[in-house]
């Protein structure tokens, strides 16, 4: 899909490459240049239209709107699994989510033999580091790691917390890791937002001067004040994870640092809003993408291709000088960002799949999940799912793959309602066992056409599309092989004792787990 501002967007952007002169980072990688460092910026549970630079008037985004502007904006990027761990796993190892073992699903553990980029790099001559929420929710001690997977945490600096957020400082942090490291190394860093997961201060939106007609609602959610004000919060979260980004480019301007830095900055699956997050559809897997670079990358772009998360890893160490490890089924996209061209770029990026095996460990009272597997092929998306026997959400009345949230709330309130049945269905109600949308005329992915003849073709196409991709990369569901997966789920119920697992007190003072 086209960004709806795509002409504002481009309108006095200069088409001129950037000079490839300025590096400032000792060291060189492939064909002699010199190394780059990389910050890699992703918010926790944003939909992709959220941005200033996608035509969101709503919510103020300047960070990321000026890494948009001066570098890449990526329209159709698709995450590999709308949940966090998931997903954070195949950014970091280019991998899909059914090859990550146990790290396929949240508060499960990270197996300690999958190659990473960070510690690619950092054997590489890079110094690594992270802050905020790294991989997870999950453990990854257990499984033997010396620190997050996505690098040594710098979390020491605290901040105030005025309307819910977290207390960890991430930018000051950050300045913190560029005083510490090595000066003749580059540096690889992963600033994590812990925003705009729940649970927000209910009203920070309001109470901060935005107004109710600020609020875009998707169409898979009631046109009302109380879900109106429930986005302005989300919006207050996405907001704040925005400044600190803000906050780390003007360091790295001043410590002439930025021209040779690979920025990229995005979010790790959609927003916390029935619907979306945890579910295969637009608004879950869908999400904002910009890459900037100017020693390297010609800026003023939108590009079209359909890409994955799982082509990050390999980007990042291709631009790097490191040849990504064999197994990476992620595409480098440095061919797309080198070229300078708008719109569709490279002919073969045609798919995009995602999918999940278990979200919340209460979702059900078995030791089973929902499976669902996703793919945007062209205008459309297909969504198969495997148990159409219970709710996609989970068992009622939590429904725990949604998020607590006013919109949740009122949907469960309403749910009586003629006009508010429709959405309460959509968002908690069982799935036929396939679904096909037409996004050049359903963007909201709310009209199944999988039971329309005149859709037969189509469906069968991205059928057989899906189930060739899925078997060529090894999910072991379409290879007959579900008992791999499912045997993850039990181990994972098992160890947390499922519904009865009660979550010791958090000390006072540390991250919050989110």
């Amino acid at each position: 899909m086209v960004p709806m501002n795509r002409r504002d967007f481009l309108k006095g952007v200069g088409a001129g490459a950037a000079a490839l002169a300025g590096c400032a980072v000792p060291g060189t990688g492939e064909g002699g240049r010199e190394r780059p460092n990389i910050l890699f910026a992703i918010s926790d549970d944003q939909s992709w239209p959220h941005c200033g630079a996608y035509g969101d008037k709503g919510v103020k985004t300047p960070a990321f709107d000026r890494c948009a502007r001066e570098g890449a904006l990526f329209s159709n990027a698709y995450v590999a699994a709308p949940s966090c761990a998931p997903s954070r796993g195949s950014v970091l190892t280019g991998l899909p989510f059914y090859r990550l073992g146990t790290g396929c699903m949240n508060h499960a553990a990270f197996p300690r033999n999958l190659k990473v980029y960070p510690e690619i790099l950092e054997k590489a001559g890079y110094v690594t580091g992270s802050t905020g929420k790294g991989w997870g929710p999950g453990n990854w001690r257990r499984t033997g790691w010396p620190h997050n997977p996505a690098g040594k945490s710098f979390n020491r600096i605290r901040c105030a917390s005025p309307f819910g957020i977290s207390k960890v400082d991430y930018a000051a942090n950050f300045a913190e890791f560029l005083r510490s490291r090595p000066k003749d190394r580059p540096f690889c860093f992963w600033y994590g937002a812990f925003e705009p997961h729940r649970v927000y201060k209910k009203g920070i939106g309001l109470s901060r001067g935005k107004k109710l007609s600020d609020a875009k609602v998707p169409g898979f959610l009631p046109d009302v004040p109380e879900v109106r004000s429930d986005i302005l919060d989300y919006y207050v979260e996405i907001e704040h994870f925005d400044t600190h980004l803000g906050r780390m480019l003007s360091l790295l301007e001043k410590e002439g640092l930025l021209e040779n830095t690979l920025v990229i900055v995005t979010g790790d699956n959609g927003m916390p809003f029935p619907r979306a997050k945890a579910q295969c559809y637009e608004y879950g897997a869908h999400c904002p993408l910009a890459v900037r670079w100017p020693a390297r990358v010609p800026g003023g772009r939108v590009v079209d291709d359909v890409v994955s998360y799982m082509d990050l890893a390999p980007t990042i160490l291709e631009a790097a000088g490191v040849k990504p490890p064999g197994e990476m089924v992620g595409r480098s996209l440095l061919p797309i960002l080198l070229s300078g061209r708008s719109g569709k770029v490279d002919p073969s990026r045609k798919i995009a799949v995602f999918g999940k095996e278990r979200h919340h460990p209460n979702s059900f009272p078995d030791d089973l999940g929902y499976a669902q597997r996703g793919m945007r092929l062209g205008d459309f998306v297909y969504v198969r799912n495997y148990r159409p026997d219970r709710p996609a959400s989970g068992d009622p009345p939590a429904y725990a793959d949604t998020d607590g949230c006013p919109a949740k709330t009122y949907l469960l309130e309403h749910k009586d309602d003629p006009s508010i049945r429709p959405f309460f269905e959509a968002a908690f109600g069982k799935r036929p066992p396939e679904e096909l949308f037409d996004l050049s005329r359903d963007p909201f992915t709310m009209k199944n056409l999988a039971g329309n003849p005149a859709w037969k073709r189509t469906l069968e196409k991205c059928r057989l599309t899906l189930e060739g991709y899925l078997r060529r990369t090894g999910d072991p569901r379409a290879l007959g092989k579900a008992e791999v997966l499912d045997g993850y789920c039990r181990k994972f119920i098992r160890r947390r004792g499922g519904k009865r697992r009660k979550r010791a007190p958090r000390r006072k003072g540390a991250p919050s787990p989110r």
